[in-house]
């Protein structure tokens, strides 16, 4: 008699900008647990940790976000102090200098991004061509980031419509599906004056909107298993705090261990 086929397992990571290092952190306790996805797919910052993990190059992605400093996320992000904009295209052209640029069909394992379409609101599920540019798509915040252009149409953040893409990793085939919400547990942060930063508005703006549509995306459809890492304390920039983000994400697999046991996925006893 065979032994019973274990699920195929998607990991949906969700957008939270520089929180979603915390899926380092995820990804890696995931494995040690002996949890080995089949598939991965992100939104946002999602699919830039998916992209890496997708393509084998987790272990130098990790080393590579724990030496960022505070110099290093202004000089990444093109920063312009006069007008609030990221353009974001260094950090990719760092990406295109020291990771392979592999057609998305050419990494070794099965990876989409979701991003959304600028003039007519439709989500779009990346899964083919240029890894760096479905990525970039994905990332592309509004008021932060620019659209990119890909086959005639503008393309911003996924967030905006799938803030934690479930639905794609079940149509790429996974019968259990582990969600990452990087804010499901935010909080309202303290501030020290009356008068928040243009960037701080649209943190807290794009914090509310995310967590509206995520809520409302999963009640429709939910994961198997969410895994919530606690990151309020954490900006939209802070960037150069992937440690505190990725022991976080750790520390959120632990908590939801007991929650996988009843997946049909064979985990230790910890």
């Amino acid at each position: 008699m065979s032994a019973p086929r274990e699920p195929r397992i998607g990991l949906a990571l969700g957008g939270g900008s520089a929180r979603g290092w915390a899926h380092i952190g995820v990804i890696e306790a995931l494995e040690q647990a002996d949890i080995h996805p089949d598939l991965v797919c992100g939104t946002s910052v999602g699919a830039l940790v998916g992209a890496a993990y997708a393509a084998g190059e987790l272990d130098r992605f990790r080393q590579w976000v724990l030496g960022m400093g505070i110099r290093d996320v202004v000089s990444f992000m093109d920063l312009r102090l006069n007008g609030g904009v990221l353009k974001g295209e260094r950090v990719m052209q760092y990406f295109r200098r020291n990771f392979v640029d592999r057609p998305i069909e050419d990494l070794a394992m099965p990876f989409g991004a979701v991003a959304t379409a600028l003039d007519t609101g439709r989500e779009v599920w990346l899964r083919t061509g240029s890894t760096v540019e479905a990525v970039r798509a994905s990332i592309a915040l509004p008021a932060l980031f620019a659209p990119v252009l890909r086959e005639g149409e503008l393309l911003v953040d996924g967030a905006l419509v799938n803030p934690v893409p479930v639905s794609l990793a079940r149509a790429m085939g996974a019968e259990v599906v582990i969600a990452v919400d990087l804010s499901s547990v935010l909080v309202g942060r303290n501030r020290d004056d009356d008068t928040p930063s243009l960037l701080n508005v649209v943190a807290a703006s794009l914090n509310i909107m995310q967590v509206r549509i995520a809520r409302s995306r999963m009640a429709g459809d939910p994961p198997d298993a969410i895994v919530a890492p606690r990151l309020a304390h954490l900006g939209l920039l802070d960037f150069h705090r992937a440690g505190e983000a990725i022991e976080a994400g750790r520390r959120a697999v632990a908590a939801a261990l007991p929650g996988l046991q009843g997946l049909g996925i064979r985990t230790p006893v910890i």
